[in-house]
């Protein structure tokens, strides 16, 4: 079923006129709802973060990683509330802080006196909270608030296996409630009525903890296209939230992971805001849902391989495909190497300080632009060079931001990368631009050197422009001229 655009803004009414308030928490723009408002500034959500363990693993110094984001220049960061957790096994992960060792597992629920949990340690008790959990939460989101980091603070996550299942307090051999007796498949449906009660609980448990800040926003479950993860049961999770702040003065972002790669959403549930996709390249789901008048975000990256021109090149492809989020699932961070420094980990992705320097570079470029007026445009820009490709926002006759790249197959062989690493181009575009004065610039987006502006008078029409000598990618900056 298609929505107009009338109804969405409808929808989202009350998300929309409640952000001009500085003081209220991150919200969709009310100029523009594919952005951004915090703290009384458009923002675009840009980051290389750790694997979502910062809270739950007791050994990862989230201090240490929150800085590493800070002096990137980075706002975002995504973490798992504890309700789910990994094993040292899971997923060929180096020193994964998803993983936590036994006993350093930190867990909204508070552990009983009886033995028998799958770590060794004693069995959990779903209806009593941990406060020294809810102590290191709180301090967590502190810390990222005084960051200036933006907290994805996702509920819940599918059990891709059985082992994971088997580490899960909510199942019914780790509790002393006798909840979760079930199978890996029925733990996000509306099937159990005393498991959907434990979830709903802690759901609001984290609504009342987490009301204060302001850089916040729900995702209610990390790709639930697998582990049998139901529809109906998300929307009861976001009705959830939405309820338990219905009477709040101001209302936090909820987020649902659509799927992976690219997929059209047909009926939003009104109280999401974010649509966010995982290793979206090419970055096809922007374009099918920007009618929806909502963040799109890709939230992970990886299984591409290891270079850094793989995230560099996903992330600016993505943003200037209209998207306002891009996280780069960062391996570097570990729990031995907070501040993102590992290089020898055997992870299915990428990372590095270098790629998060890189990323800053494009979250500045697109700053550079009042970038709210900007939209997706494939018709006022063209490349005319063979094998290179562009991607464009624009406000026709005042601002062009163009992305220029030679693209990569999706995984590509280390022979392509070492040969796209030693390929120069110049790129040659034709832009339709109207009459007016106009300045140009070049910016690397390896080193963040911009090129000396050129302007000129333009009488309408079409206007050639040549590239620098670069290789991989390079951007342009067009503005009016006073």
């Amino acid at each position: 079923m298609l929505i107009s655009h009338a109804v969405v803004l409808g929808l989202l009414a009350p998300l929309l006129s409640a952000v001009p308030d500085a003081s209220g928490p991150i919200a969709l723009h009310p100029k523009n709802p594919h952005y951004f408002v915090w703290r009384g500034q458009p923002t675009v959500l840009v980051t290389s973060g750790e694997h979502y363990g910062a809270v739950l693993n007791l050994d990862f110094d989230y201090a240490a990683y929150l800085r590493a984001l800070q002096d990137h220049g980075l706002n975002h960061t995504r973490t798992f509330s504890g309700a789910y957790r990994e094993i040292p096994s899971s997923f060929g992960i180096t020193d994964n802080p998803l993983a936590p060792k036994p006993n350093r597992y930190a867990c909204p629920w508070a552990r009983s006196r009886t033995p028998g949990d799958d770590d060794g340690g004693h069995r959990f008790d779903l209806t009593k909270w941990e406060p020294a959990y809810f102590a290191r939460l709180r301090d967590f989101m502190s810390q990222a608030q005084r960051c200036g980091v933006v907290v994805e603070f996702n509920l819940f996550c599918p059990m891709y296996n059985d082992d994971l299942w088997r580490a899960c307090p909510m199942n019914a051999a780790n509790n002393v409630n006798g909840v979760g007796a079930c199978g890996r498949e029925e733990v996000y449906t509306l099937k159990h009525p005393d498991l959907l009660e434990v979830q709903l609980a802690l759901t609001r448990k984290f609504v009342q903890e987490l009301r204060e800040f302001d850089n916040l926003y729900y995702e209610i479950c990390n790709e639930p296209y697998f582990g049998g993860v139901t529809l109906d049961w998300q929307h009861k999770i976001a009705d959830t939230i939405a309820a338990a702040e219905r009477e709040f003065p101001r209302r936090h972002l909820i987020s649902m992971n659509i799927a992976n790669g690219s997929r059209k959403v047909d009926a939003p549930h009104p109280a999401v805001s974010i649509l966010n996709f995982h290793y979206c390249t090419p970055p096809d789901a922007v374009g099918l849902n920007y009618g929806l008048q909502r963040v799109i975000g890709e939230n992970e990256t990886g299984f591409r391989g290891r270079a850094d021109v793989l995230y560099r090149t996903e992330g600016w492809d993505f943003l200037l495909a209209g998207g306002g989020l891009y996280n780069n699932l960062d391996y570097s961070f570990t729990v031995k190497h907070p501040g993102g420094t590992c290089r020898d980990y055997k992870s299915p992705g990428g990372g590095s300080s270098e790629l998060r320097g890189q990323l800053q570079i494009l979250k500045r470029f697109l700053e550079s632009f009042d970038f709210l007026r900007l939209s997706p445009d494939r018709e006022s820009v063209r490349c005319a060079t063979p094998g290179v490709r562009t991607r464009a926002l624009t406000q026709r006759g005042q601002a062009y931001a163009v992305y220029v790249h030679v693209p990569l197959p999706k995984k590509p062989k280390d022979e392509e990368l070492r040969h796209h690493a030693a390929q120069r181009v110049e790129a040659r575009l034709v832009l339709d631009l109207p009459a007016g004065r106009y300045r140009a610039e070049w910016w690397d987006t390896r080193t963040g050197a911009v090129t000396p502006a050129i302007a000129w008078t333009h009488g309408g029409g079409e206007k050639t422009l040549e590239s620098p000598s670069f290789t991989e990618d390079i951007a342009l900056r067009l503005v009016a001229a006073p």
